[in-house]
């Protein structure tokens, strides 16, 4: 598996590195895993979080390169600490002993092939409960692909319709194309949405929408994708939480809080178009307070 670092096309950037010789391409990451938080989270979605929290594992660095980017001290900066794959398998069992519903990978994209050895020694030593796929949702089918078998719950965004967008804020091309396509996949491989008798999902997908300052149409155009796309049979997560940080200073538009009529409207909108199956954000999200402190606990 860890030949796929060898000419690195994890991601659709396909920088072509040999990451085995620690090259390293956008995503400023060679061989090594680097984590900067280890931790239960209890604001993720509530069939995520549940009761007891989600055993989330923060990567460090990121193959976008988002202007707003809430944790843009690990995606950006590089805050993190470098860790062995049996670690990374000890640290998933660690949080299944404290009780953490599921083991929720945060930004994994780039260290998929580490990732999925971890998985195989932790599962060979007693890990049972789901792992989460937290990703930008900016994927390669093929790495996708390689998650068939280990990966119980997707959780990509889906964060651009139009391309102006994503070049401006994200610094990607072509991030809808590749987005959609790798949730398709994702789709295929966990096609159902199933709970456990506690209400936690333990399989399915459920696609996050951060709606940003000014872009209601093409939240709206995204909506009405999902939707089309995939009925009721995945959940849609709309957020209203952003928080103007990192580099959003540089883009006045979107360097203020999300006007919550506009949130409003695009929650109005799923109704009408009649959504069932949906998450929604009250008042009271956009706070600096709710961002992580990436300070390397339970690394």
């Amino acid at each position: 598996m860890l030949s796929m670092l060898e000419n690195c096309r994890l991601c659709p950037r396909n920088c072509n590195v040999n990451r085995l010789k620690n090259e390293v391409g956008f995503c400023k990451s060679n061989v090594n895993l680097n984590i900067a938080r280890v931790s239960l989270h209890d604001w993720e979605e509530p069939c995520i979080s549940g009761n007891r929290g989600s055993g989330t594992v923060f990567f460090s660095n990121c193959n976008l390169n988002c202007v707003f980017c809430q944790n843009h001290e690990i995606s950006q900066e590089g805050i993190g600490k470098e860790v062995s794959i049996e670690r990374l398998s000890t640290i998933f069992m660690e949080q299944q002993e404290r009780g953490a519903h599921n083991i929720n990978l945060v930004t994994p994209t780039h260290f998929v092939p580490q990732i999925i050895e971890a998985i195989k020694l932790s599962k060979a030593i007693g890990l049972k409960i789901p792992i989460v796929y937290n990703s930008n949702g900016y994927e390669n089918i093929d790495t996708i692909k390689a998650l068939n078998g280990y990966i119980d719950v997707y959780l990509p965004d889906l964060k651009y319709m139009s391309d102006k967008y994503a070049k401006k804020y994200s610094k990607v091309s072509n991030y809808f194309e590749f987005a959609s396509k790798a949730i398709d996949e994702m789709f295929k491989q966990a096609p159902k949405l199933i709970f456990n008798k506690d209400g936690l999902l333990t399989s399915g997908v459920i696609i996050r929408h951060l709606m940003l300052p000014g872009l209601l149409f093409d939240s709206k155009k995204l909506i009405d994708y999902i939707y089309n796309k995939y009925g009721d049979n995945i959940y849609i997560s709309i957020m209203n939480q952003y928080t103007p940080m990192f580099n959003s200073k540089e883009y006045p538009e979107i360097n203020k809080p999300l006007n919550p009529k506009h949130y409003d409207s695009l929650i109005n909108h799923c109704i009408d178009i009649g959504i069932k199956n949906a998450f929604i954000q009250e008042d009271g999200t956009v706070k600096e307070s709710f961002v992580p402190h990436f300070d390397l606990r339970g690394v």
